[in-house]
């Protein structure tokens, strides 16, 4: 009988902490978070002027051409580390599905060019090639010959995970064998300007689930997976790191902003995606959190996590108060760092986590990376518009 399973047999990062996945991996488990000083745009007069930025020197140092958009670039180089990893070759790739969770697009050298467009230069013609979001799906498949289905999510911070989602159903529909899928956003004024506006942003690195947090700190990152028919995967030697057992994508249909105030849709997600991979809440060991640091939507997810677990209790963890809110990126980055923390067996912290809201009945590892062995773990995603996803993996056990 053929192995319905649908497994991850490769991985790539590029974020805040540097380029690869063992860069994401050394930064998340010191608990250091990346959060600095913003350099790449100009912060003059904001409310907040931090920001989680691939370190230039990191930029610089992925081989691919300048001529490229800044989240090409790092969508390009974390795809590569991810096929690699895979040891999917050219012949392989030819069929392939590629999914690509994007917002941005171009945009930052397109403001690049609108700043400076009294004295035009090549960048004009960079900025209209690279606008749309679709242009990421256009470089990856350019560069590495992936010729199957091709679809762009712009989901907003729900793209990277949706697309992770929406891979592993091509695969278990029998539409190919093999996906690359992951999201990438680079950071841009209209959107750091943006939430400052809205003052959904921390003036300091931001707080998930602390009662003192005051909103987000705005980041960028590229993170791809290789998705692969587990039978497919064992039958070429392949190393499987996790099997993705169920995934669920909900609408709240509440508000362009913000979500649901009871977290229907989010309780909804969860529970389709346990419901999906056959897990019960008491079997999750570590779920790995939206949270943004903004008062409201963190309120509401550790509600709908009490409403799904129902005293069951796995560790809880907010990436981005380590790497920042990658926006399109956040969810593949985080789904990323749950099967790192899966394969290593531990759980990386919270950061600036130090009055728990009382909101939260979890222990959300504050501080300090925990040893835990995690064999089954969920990844949540919610974006404006209430758009959610959640992602459970199970570590794998071939």
């Amino acid at each position: 009988m053929a192995d319905p399973r649908v497994v991850v047999s490769g991985l790539g990062a590029v974020s805040p902490y540097g380029a690869g996945v063992k860069a994401l991996w050394t930064g998340l488990s010191s608990g250091v978070t990346a959060i600095r000083p913003a350099t790449a745009i100009d912060t003059d007069g904001l409310r907040a002027r931090i920001a989680a930025e691939v370190p230039a020197e990191a930029l610089d140092g992925l081989g691919v051409s300048r001529r490229r958009s800044r989240a090409d670039r790092m969508a390009i180089a974390a795809a590569a580390e991810a096929l690699s990893d895979a040891g999917v070759g050219a012949g392989d790739r030819v069929g392939a599905a590629l999914l690509v969770g994007a917002v941005g697009g171009g945009m930052y050298e397109a403001e690049e060019w609108y700043w400076s467009r009294r004295t035009p230069s090549d960048r004009d013609r960079r900025a209209l090639r690279s606008l749309l979001p679709t242009a990421h799906a256009d470089a990856l498949a350019a560069r590495f010959g992936i010729c199957g289905p091709r679809e762009t999510l712009v989901m907003a911070c729900a793209s990277g995970a949706a697309s992770i989602a929406l891979a592993a159903d091509l695969i278990r529909d029998g539409v190919v064998d093999v996906a690359l899928a992951g999201g990438v956003d680079s950071l841009t004024r209209v959107c750091f300007m943006g939430f400052n506006a809205l003052k959904l942003v921390d003036p300091e690195p931001c707080r998930p689930f602390d009662r003192g947090r005051r909103g987000m700190s705005v980041g960028e990152a590229a993170a791809f997976v290789v998705l692969e028919a587990a039978d497919r995967c064992r039958a070429r030697g392949g190393r499987a790191y996790a099997e993705l057992a169920g995934a669920a994508m909900t609408t709240d249909a509440h508000h362009v902003t913000a979500p649901h105030p009871e977290g229907e849709g989010m309780i909804r997600a969860m529970s389709l995606a346990l419901a999906a991979a056959h897990v019960a809440p008491a079997e999750i060991d570590y779920v790995n959190a939206h949270g943004t640091g903004t008062p409201v939507n963190d309120s509401i997810e550790a509600l709908a996590l009490a409403r799904v677990f129902d005293g069951a209790t796995p560790l809880v963890s907010a990436s981005k108060s380590l790497i920042g809110h990658a926006m399109a990126a956040a969810g593949s980055v985080e789904a990323v760092a749950t099967i790192l923390a899966m394969c290593h067996g531990l759980v990386p912290p919270t950061a600036n986590l130090v009055d728990v809201d009382p909101a939260m009945p979890f222990d959300c590892v504050p501080g300090t990376a925990r040893p835990a062995v995690v064999e089954t773990a969920l990844s949540n995603s919610f974006g404006f518009g209430g758009q959610n996803v959640s992602l459970v993996f199970r570590r794998n056990a071939d």
